[in-house]
């Protein structure tokens, strides 16, 4: 009997795992164009509370290597969205501009919007639903 109801108990802990590993969908961010290996590519994903904030939902910080860069993020739930990147190409963690405001760096951002001036949260969301989904952007 206590064989018994441990299998059932395995059974059980098994299915909960398995439904949880399912809860959300995978985005998966293309970057293209990244023209060289100087410094590091930061990436965050965003709601709109943390948009243009300093740290996102999840953020990334990959050695820049010239040409494409794939990033995954697992288990992303239902709901709207932004995705920023830059081209730290220095290493100093944030963007440096010119004296007349434009960037110095790399950037792009979801929605492939270009505001004269910074981006909205409804310039860049994006809606992720029930499927997988994947973005694609470009220096």
């Amino acid at each position: 009997m206590k064989k018994l109801l441990f299998t059932i108990a395995l059974f059980v802990m098994t299915i909960t795992m398995n439904a949880q590993e399912k809860d959300g969908i995978t985005l998966t961010v293309v970057i293209e164009n990244v023209l060289n290996n100087e410094g590091h590519v930061l990436s965050a994903l965003h709601n709109e509370a943390t948009f243009m904030k300093a740290e996102g939902l999840e953020t990334r910080h990959n050695k820049a290597e010239a040409g494409e860069l794939i990033l995954t993020f697992e288990n992303v739930q239902p709901g709207k969205y932004a995705f920023s990147v830059l081209h730290d190409a220095n290493d100093n963690n944030s963007m440096d501009f010119q004296n007349n405001g434009m960037p110095m760096e790399d950037y792009a951002m979801s929605g492939n919007s270009m505001p004269m001036g910074p981006p909205t949260f409804n310039d860049a969301k994006f809606t992720v639903e029930n499927e997988d989904m994947q973005l694609t952007l470009r220096f």
